[in-house]
This record gives structure tokens, C-alpha cells and sequence, in this order.
């Protein structure tokens, strides 16, 4: 396991607050009061490094799968109208993160990267029906010989970042890292009507190893 680096800041930062709220907490305060900081400041710390993990994971990248874009569960399966980018009917299928899920997001297929934009907005909760409209969210579509996708980060009522590394005209490998979400979000995957969904609702999936669809 590893850290991500969009957590060093948040890490070095709780470090030296933390240490400040001890110190002072062990000179001015009740010993037991002090106790009581050391175990708060403690469990938010290991919580902290717990979010930012990056387990280690062999990753097959086999041609005409659709892999997980991120750790989570599966909370939408429909036929929906995609109106940024391809302004048609496709299959939409949604992953909702909980703080406990790992944070990154990977490419699901392999292609070029066709197309990126951010979206400001407002924190509705990630599994709101309008949260794929009105949120925070950031969207990326790739495409190779067979097949063009879209994959949207949105944030949700605790997220208040989103990061995403692809640019237009990148060349994407499946499983390869492509963003990042900060506490709590959810990520929405369209895809052509006909795909092959491999994934059923409430299912539980895992970046870059579960096959949510193949074409």
C-alpha cells in the first residue's frame, strides 16, 4: 500500500496541527483532557492515511473490457440522454464511493482522449438523482477502433475537490490513473446502447479489476 499524493499536503498539514493541539492540550489542560486530544487527533490522522491509500492490484487490461473506473457500489443501471457530449441515448451506470472507498479513479478503457471539461457546481449528496447535472463534476470521454465512452467525476456533500489529470489528446491505458476525487463522491460511466452490462445493482466493484460492461 502507498499514499497518493494528493493527500502529502493534507497529511503534513494534520501532522503539524494535530502536534500544536497536543502540545498545547498536555501544558494547559487535565491530563485526561489531554488523553482525550491525543486519541481524537489520532483517529482522525489514521483515518486520514486510510482515505489516501493506494492498494497494490495486478491489473489484466484484456481488449474489449470495460473496467471499473473506482471502488465502490453499483447505484444506477439505465437507459438515459447524455447532454454534454454525445447528446443521444445511452446506458449509464453509476458508482457511488463512500469515505471508506479508495479515492482514485483509472481509465476504464484503453483509446485516446477525446474530450475533458470541468463542471463547478453545487455538494448534493452523490447518490441525488440531479447531482449528475447540478455537482461539481468533471467529464472525459475516450474512444478507440470499437468504442467511445464517457466517464464523469462528480463530486459529493463532503467532496469538495475534484482532480483529473487527462487532457485532450492523452493516450489512455485501461487501469492506468486518471483522476482523483477527495472524501466521498461518486463516478457515472456511458456507454453505446448494446454494450454487454456485467454488473448488477448494489454490486460492490473494485477499480481497474471488475467488469462493469464489455464490448
Amino acid at each position: 500500500m502507498t499514499i497518493h499524493k494528493e493527500g502529502y499536503k493534507i497529511l503534513r498539514n494534520e501532522i503539524i496541527i494535530f502536534a500544536i493541539l497536543n502540545y498545547l492540550a498536555y501544558q494547559y489542560t487535565h491530563e485526561y483532557f489531554a488523553y482525550f486530544i491525543t486519541a481524537l487527533t489520532s483517529f482522525f490522522f489514521i483515518m486520514s492515511v486510510y482515505f489516501f491509500r493506494i492498494p497494490r492490484r495486478n491489473f489484466e487490461r484484456k481488449d474489449r473490457m470495460i473496467y471499473s473506473p473506482c471502488d465502490g457500489k453499483v447505484v444506477v443501471i439505465e437507459e438515459t440522454e447524455e447532454i454534454e457530449f454525445y447528446k443521444d441515448k445511452r446506458i449509464q451506470v453509476s458508482i457511488f464511493m463512500s469515505p471508506l472507498n479508495v479515492h482514485n479513479q483509472l481509465y476504464p478503457i484503453s483509446g485516446e482522449v477525446e474530450y475533458t471539461k470541468y463542471h463547478p457546481g453545487k455538494y448534493l449528496v452523490a447518490w441525488h438523482p440531479k447531482s449528475s447535472l447540478l455537482n461539481e463534476r468533471s467529464t472525459v470521454v475516450v474512444k478507440n477502433d470499437k468504442i467511445s465512452i464517457l466517464f464523469r467525476q462528480i463530486a459529493g456533500a463532503v467532496a469538495r475537490r475534484i482532480v483529473t489529470y487527462a487532457k485532450k489528446g492523452d493516450v489512455a491505458t485501461s487501469c492506468d490513473e486518471y483522476g482523483f476525487i477527495k472524501f466521498g463522491s461518486r463516478v457515472d460511466v456511458f456507454l453505446p446502447i448494446g454494450t454487454k452490462i456485467n454488473v448488477k445493482m448494489n454490486e460492490v466493484v473494485k477499480s481497474g479489476q471488475s467488469v462493469i460492461a464489455t464490448y
